[in-house]
């Protein structure tokens, strides 16, 4: 298929990538001159009319996602039975590739990457989307190390059609939550849920639910309780353990309520491992957990038992103790330093948890101008910090469009919030509506966030209500939020016909077929003939089968018979033929 062009602009240069739904093409769009990815589904997918509307329906909706942690969609069209997606090209790998490479990964990648894609899907949430489908082949993170989220609305399409006509599940079984397994209710938990076993992944290198098939796959999501992360890979922080297991409860009330809150569970997790070293808090607990089972190994090395040759009977000795380096002595007040961190839960975790309850509530400081946001914060206890300008279709140019911490959370007073100020909507791409019948314009253009202005009609061939064109045309860039005005035809333009063959027939006949084709009757003469008897057709304007205009004028010639003798002449006072007779004159007909 490469080499092809789509929708005139979008040439395809080179496959890229082959999954079960979908082939996708790395691209170039020669209107806009950038390289582009275009997913194409299989032909499969497309015999499902049901299928194929859900997927339009929720890609369009998730072209209005904008956000730097998610594969941006530019487009979504179809040719002939060919459905495809345009989306953002991302140089890189996908989170797939990079766990079969370096898991068990790191645990501060792990943490790194889960909030880049929980930041994707606090996007999605509040705008009403749920993915559905996240796993490690839907997350790309590029070669600068920002990761992205791929492939919103169309999870949503394959699971609806997996759940409701009985096909065979998709491989992202192994990531899918228990609710989905069950085809119940599923919101942003289920995706959180689906988070949670991706991390597990990076962690450990396998998936926690494995089998022959996807049925016994999710039959145990549904039953079995997780392995713990520790208990196949060393050294992960007990907090973040903690953290897949709450993220992969059976439960939706059980799990993290949203994006954010698992963000800030990781914040906390990251902070304290970052003060305190990983290794170091993992011996810590380690000895906390044996002092709170009252198990010491000193109590049963300390002795030894020694046979005495002299009275045959056991005693015991005392081992001397061993003397420790300067560097063991240093290790081990530290561990007992961090230990009593660990013991002193009300001291050491309830910082980091029942802390927050009593700390103040962020103020929401969204839509403000800076002056307004320093003043709020100000009054509520907190400082302020500017960060960055960034694009934003819900707040004008000056308003703040995003804050750190977020609205409602938990802070320390005299916590400085940072806050990004909008530079007004991104340009985007405005759909291609030419083609389209008028009903879908106003519902393609809110998808991608622009608006239906005026709608003029124009005398046209095409069907009434089909789109002729559009101002901005479709592919130009435009700002969110602008108008596009549409002509539709008025389906009363010029129409083609096919001239009837009228040779050899009565004038009578030949009027009526010449009619109604659509057609005119035009010129009448008549000419003597010995081939044709009197008042037939003897010859027509337009040959048989000619495609002409509706309403254009068919001249034809009929026979006046046989030549007459001088005697058989009529009478020069004759009066001029009607058309319908077997007059020498010409008629005009209309």
């Amino acid at each position: 298929m490469s080499n092809r062009l789509l929708a005139g602009r979008y040439e395809l240069l080179e496959k890229i990538g082959d999954g079960g739904m979908a082939v996708v093409y790395k691209a170039k769009d020669k209107l806009l001159n950038r390289f582009i990815a275009i997913k194409i589904l299989r032909p499969e997918f497309t015999k499902d009319p049901t299928f194929v509307e859900n997927f339009k329906r929720e890609s369009q909706a998730a072209a209005g996602l904008a956000h730097q942690n998610i594969v941006a969609v530019y487009d979504v069209g179809r040719e002939g039975n060919i459905n495809y997606i345009v989306m953002e090209l991302v140089e890189g790998q996908t989170l797939n590739e990079i766990i079969a490479k370096e898991a068990p990964m790191d645990y501060r990648r792990v943490i790194e990457i889960t909030k880049q894609v929980a930041a994707a899907l606090r996007v999605a949430h509040r705008n009403k989307i749920i993915h559905r489908d996240v796993k490690p082949h839907n997350i790309m993170v590029t070669t600068d190390g920002i990761v992205k989220l791929a492939d919103f609305g169309i999870a949503k399409a394959v699971n609806d059609a997996t759940m409701s006509t009985g096909s065979k599940i998709i491989g992202s079984v192994h990531y899918f939550s228990p609710e989905q397994a069950r085809g119940n209710y599923v919101d942003e938990r289920s995706d959180i849920y689906s988070l949670g076993i991706v991390m597990y992944e990076m962690l450990t290198g396998q998936v926690p639910f494995d089998g022959d098939n996807p049925v016994t796959i999710a039959l145990k999501h549904i039953n079995e309780e997780i392995t713990p992360p520790s208990q196949l890979v060393d050294g992960i922080p007990p907090a973040l353990e903690q953290c897949v297991l709450k993220a992969t409860s059976k439960f939706q009330t059980n799990r993290y309520s949203s994006a954010d809150e698992l963000i800030e569970e990781l914040n906390n997790i990251e902070f304290v491992t970052r003060m305190v070293g990983n290794s170091i808090f993992n011996e810590a607990s380690e000895q906390v957990e044996q002092s709170r089972k009252g198990q010491t190994d000193e109590d049963e090395d300390d002795y030894e038992e020694e046979d005495d040759s002299e009275s045959r009977r056991s005693r015991r000795k005392k081992k001397p103790k061993k003397k420790l380096t300067k560097a063991q002595k240093k290790r081990r007040i530290l561990i007992a330093a961090v230990a009593a961190l660990v013991i002193g839960l009300g001291v050491a975790v309830a910082a980091f948890n029942g802390a927050f309850s009593s700390q103040k509530s962020v103020p929401d400081l969204y839509g403000m101008t800076l002056k307004e946001a320093k003043k709020e914060a100000e009054a509520s206890g907190f400082k302020i910090k500017e960060g960055k300008e960034v694009y934003s279709n819900d707040y004008s140019k000056g308003q703040v469009a995003e804050q750190d911490p977020e609205s409602d959370s938990k802070a320390v007073k005299g916590t400085s919030i940072t806050i990004h100020l909008s530079k007004g909507p991104q340009a985007g791409t405005v759909p291609n509506l030419v083609g389209r019948d008028e009903s879908e314009a106003e519902s393609l253009l809110k998808s991608s966030d622009y608006e239906l202005g005026t709608v003029k009609q124009q005398t046209s061939t095409e069907a009434a209500g089909t789109i002729l064109s559009q101002d901005p045309s479709g592919g130009e860039e435009a700002d969110h939020g602008t108008t596009v005005n549409i002509v539709v035809s008025d389906g009363k333009g010029v129409q083609k016909s096919t001239v009837p063959s009228i040779t050899g027939k009565t004038l009578a006949d030949a009027k009526r077929e010449l009619r109604s084709a659509g057609f005119k009757v035009g010129k009448v003469t008549y000419e003597e003939s010995n081939a044709y008897g009197s008042g037939y057709v003897m010859w027509q304007q337009y040959a048989a089968n000619t495609e002409l205009n509706k309403g254009t004028s068919v001249d034809i010639e009929v026979s006046k018979g046989a030549p007459k003798t001088s005697s058989n002449k009529k009478p020069s006072n004759q009066k001029p033929d009607n058309g319908d007779g077997d007059g020498s004159q010409t008629v005009d007909e209309q």
